[in-house]
């Protein structure tokens, strides 16, 4: 099994593409140790030490550093993780998979609503994907979009402007009631 990395916009973290999938659907986000007790992959990963955070998409692993750790130091070990659970045969996830995606949305505006998503879905999440994240709905109110930013897009240095030149401008440009585009903690 070769496992192949690539950097991120956020240096804190790395991508792992170990050439199989990783989740059939959807992402599965574990920004912690006691998060990633869900999964036998995230509980390997997290053991190496130094792990801040997992992030799986349908066929990369992102994982975010400690801030004091030196990727040099920590990257053989989950590199030697990953390839251990996957010659273990064990699943990647226990039980049922974790509900990921957008927060639904009650209330008016449930065009604009549906019309955001649809924007996140078909132009951001493909985007932010290829950077080894992701970003979902969390709410709308009063013109001001919330969103969720997961693996290699929370915390990352260039999050903001991805989110105000980025998200905001082609949401703004396409639904004239978005006026603001906000990002909320986990």
């Amino acid at each position: 099994m070769f496992i192949q990395t690539e950097s991120t916009p956020n240096p804190a973290t790395l991508k792992f593409l170990p050439g199989q999938t990783v989740l059939e659907m959807g992402t599965a986000d574990f920004p912690s140790r006691e998060a990633g007790d869900a999964s036998p992959l995230a509980r390997r990963i997290f053991a190496t030490g130094d792990v801040a955070g997992v992030f799986f998409g349908n066929d990369f692993v992102t994982v975010t550093k400690v801030e004091s750790a030196d990727w040099d130091h920590i990257k053989p070990a989950i590199l030697g993780a990953i390839m251990e659970h996957y010659q273990s045969g064990a699943a990647v996830l226990d039980g049922e998979p974790v509900a990921s995606g957008h927060a639904e949305h009650t209330g008016e505006h449930g065009d604009i609503v549906a019309q955001i998503k649809e924007l996140l879905d078909t132009r951001v999440r493909p985007a932010v994907a290829q950077d080894g994240g992701d970003i979902t709905f969390h709410g709308f109110d009063r013109g001001v979009v919330y969103l969720h930013m997961q693996g290699a897009c929370a915390g990352c240095p260039s999050s903001t402007l991805t989110l105000k030149m980025g998200i905001e401008n082609l949401l703004r440009h396409y639904i004239p009631e978005v006026l603001e585009v906000r990002p909320v903690a986990a």
